[in-house]
């Protein structure tokens, strides 16, 4: 049961990472440090919103409208965050 307690360990630091690795490009896209016109670029972001914006969606349509602030993606990794916090605590069940 430990192995189990790893692997979704794992998931939740792959997902914050892909999170962490969208924030970073939306930061260098908008300061136009990055070009979407190049192709590598644009399939990176392209694929991570792709992947991200179903549960971006989600919490935004739980988030007020605070006009131009997207605190959707800060939202998700204090919930990634929280997830591995109790399944850290409760490690014990998987024991």
């Amino acid at each position: 049961m430990t192995s189990l307690l790893q692997i979704l360990l794992l998931i939740l630091d792959i997902a914050q990472w892909i999170v962490i690795a969208h924030i970073i490009m939306s930061w260098l896209i908008n300061f136009q440090v990055l070009n979407l016109r190049q192709q590598l670029v644009a399939q990176i972001w392209y694929g991570l919103n792709r992947l991200l914006e179903p549960v971006y969606g989600r919490v935004r349509s739980v988030l007020p409208n605070l006009g131009g602030i997207d605190l959707a993606p800060l939202v998700v990794l204090v919930g990634i965050y929280a997830l591995r916090i109790i399944l850290i605590n409760n490690a014990a069940v998987f024991l």
